[in-house]
């Protein structure tokens, strides 16, 4: 690292020193990153834990006998008073009263988001989403398709990728008014980082609409205040968050919108009574009557460890650094150009740290401006050891708009002979001459550091001609 840039970069982004805190808390608890020189920077598809984590959730572990909650027990006490116990930490890391939300436990977002799609009650009514959505929102559709909801998206405009408001406002402003309405957007979308506003909460509520938000990108490094904002639904991953454990996320929820779900099946866990003989069942109350089988329970109180782990170090830490970071990061690689004038990035979303999250989607070009290929710069930063992401970051809405991917040119793929059963990714490009289907996501998170950014650009620098 260069002292000279790191004067000039404190001199710009002055904040970065309220961080300093991470800085030591990389050193002792993610010493790992640097001992293995390791530029990671994809903290959108994953976060980093924190040793003191995992020997903290072994400490537990080694030291108790836990047994399957569905019991009265001792270990089975044990084991279910550890699952409650960070069932309610949930709540109160979010912010959400208690007696107006719970939390449900899923493998990840994609299964709080598959317990919504097939429970809720979408005969005669709208389902609303942006087109930024990640494909587990996306799939929600089928659902809405198969019980006779009108399914309808609202694009997002470039250069920004943000919506029109507008069109939004018009949408939210006829709702079915014989069935029920359901719209759902994240709270930052995966692959451009913009942060859509919150308020468009209350604005759908207004309207008679109830609320999915998705914040699996959004709450890794901002505050989520459901004292505040009151989503209907809200779907999450832990991992996303501080790394560890994978497997394990939730579907924070109304009290009120659970109510109006309707589960197409039953499991072990969710009834209360279920009877062969008369082919009768009776569901569970709240968040048992969606938490299917035996639980993972040996996991679940790492995820109250890992809460507690972000507190340690402060919201107000994290989204500093990120947002200081991420402005010297688009600052710079928006600046680079090759000897004949052409720029060597196109930014898909904001080109300042305002409004958005750490994740910079960009394209690579050569001098005479033609795109390098996704993939190549993923093997290329392969070989210094910086992990990065390619692809659409499964957002395909956000990246046909990103791309210039007309519906027309996707009718023509998807109905050209020998594609209508199947279509595999390479089968895919090859419907777009000329035209990308990827983009490179280069993701700051929690534990980023200068060198890490520093060492990025200089990988960027080296594509110059």
């Amino acid at each position: 690292m260069s002292s000279k840039e790191f004067q000039t970069f404190l001199e710009q982004y002055p904040t970065f020193k309220q961080t300093e805190i991470i800085d030591k808390l990389r050193a002792s608890d993610y010493a790992r990153l640097d001992a293995g020189e390791h530029i990671y920077l994809d903290y959108t598809g994953g976060g980093i834990y924190a040793e003191s984590q995992i020997k903290k959730h072994q400490k537990l572990l080694s030291e108790n006998v836990f047994g399957n909650p569905h019991s009265t027990n001792p270990t089975s006490f044990a084991s279910t008073e550890l699952v409650e116990g960070a069932r309610e930490y949930i709540l109160k890391f979010f912010n959400a009263d208690p007696n107006e939300y719970l939390a449900i436990f899923t493998p990840n977002a994609s299964g709080a988001l598959k317990l919504v799609g097939e429970s809720y009650p979408f005969a005669k009514g709208r389902y609303l989403l942006t087109f930024d959505n990640h494909n587990s929102v996306n799939g929600i559709r089928e659902f809405a398709h198969a019980r006779g909801a009108e399914v309808t998206y609202i694009p997002v405009m470039l250069p920004d990728m943000r919506i029109d408001a507008s069109q939004l406002n018009l949408e939210l402003a006829r709702p079915s008014a014989n069935g029920y309405n359901l719209f759902a957007y994240p709270a930052q979308s995966n692959f451009s980082s913009v942060k859509h506003p919150l308020e468009w909460i209350e604005l759908a509520h207004s309207h008679g609409w109830d609320v999915l938000l998705d914040a699996a990108a959004y709450v890794p490094t901002s505050k989520l205040d459901l004292s505040k904002v009151k989503p209907d639904f809200v779907p999450i991953s832990f991992y996303k968050i501080f790394g560890y454990p994978t497997g394990l996320g939730a579907l924070i929820a109304k009290k009120s919108a659970i109510a109006k779900l309707h589960r197409p099946w039953f499991a072990g866990g969710t009834i209360t009574v279920a009877s062969v003989s008369t082919e009768k069942h009776y569901l569970a109350d709240n968040f048992a009557a969606f938490e299917d089988g035996t639980l993972d329970y040996l996991n679940i109180p790492a995820i109250e460890i890992g809460l507690k782990h972000i507190e340690s170090i402060g919201y107000d830490v994290i989204s500093e650094r990120i947002k200081t970071l991420t402005g010297w990061l688009l600052q710079n690689l928006t600046a680079m150009k090759h000897s004949t004038g052409k720029s060597l990035v196109q930014v898909y979303g904001p080109t300042t740290s305002e409004g958005r999250g750490g994740a910079v989607t960009v394209n690579f070009f050569d001098q005479d401006g033609n795109m390098f290929d996704h993939r190549f710069i993923e093997n290329e930063a392969n070989k210094i050891n910086i992990s990065l992401r390619t692809g659409c970051f499964c957002n395909p809405g956000a990246g046909e708009i990103a791309m210039g991917v007309s519906r027309v040119e996707l009718d023509v793929c998807f109905t050209k002979p020998g594609n209508e059963e199947r279509l595999s990714q390479d089968d895919f490009r090859l419907c777009f001459d000329g035209k990308s289907t990827g983009a490179v996501r280069i993701s700051i998170g929690t534990v980023t550091n200068f060198n890490d950014v520093q060492a990025l650009l200089s990988f960027a620098r080296g594509l110059l001609a």
